[in-house]
């Protein structure tokens, strides 16, 4: 009877201790993710050479405005006080345009970043799942909310790999 009790008690314990292993959580990096894949760094280097293009268009006509506000201000005193404020009222609408037009700029690359980071995630989680399957892995949360953890239970690296296999791209325009 105290064999079987005994028995019964270690089966009881091993039987826990086995749960408590299969539902310790894995993390993922997801910035790192986003970052680093084949996918999101090609996506990070069009968008950023695009507002570095845009950005300079723009630098360029703030100066061309610049010139255009010293010359009216030398002609100040040459030209009717008429004349001077139709100029400056034409500048200053120059000058309001250039700034709407440099923040939808700014909103538009904002939005394809946006919706980058959103095709590539979709096409995360559907790997992620995958994985978690073929691991027998129950739950899988993001690095950012994680206070500590061991380094074992990260999974970002076999996520990236998995999904440089399969997207190479991602649209956003």
């Amino acid at each position: 009877m105290k064999f079987i009790s005994v028995f019964y008690f270690l089966i009881l314990t091993f039987s826990a201790s086995l749960n408590l292993n299969a539902d310790i959580p894995y993390f993922v990096d997801f910035r790192y993710v986003l970052n680093e894949s084949v996918a999101g760094k090609k996506a990070q280097t069009d968008l950023k050479s695009r507002l570095e293009k845009g950005m300079k268009g723009f630098s360029n006509k703030e100066k061309s405005l610049q010139e255009t506000e010293k010359k009216i201000i030398q002609q100040k005193k040459i030209i009717k006080e008429e004349e001077y404020k139709k100029k400056v009222q034409e500048l200053r609408s120059q000058v309001s345009k250039l700034q709407n037009d440099r923040n939808k700029f700014l909103n538009t690359i904002s939005k394809q970043r946006q919706k980058a980071k959103n095709e590539l995630l979709k096409n995360v989680n559907p790997i992620i799942e995958n994985y978690m399957k073929s691991k027998g892995i129950n739950m899988v949360i993001d690095k950012r909310n994680i206070l500590v953890a061991s380094q074992n239970f990260d999974i970002t690296k076999e996520v990236i790999k998995l999904l440089n296999e399969k997207v190479k791209t991602v649209s956003y325009k």
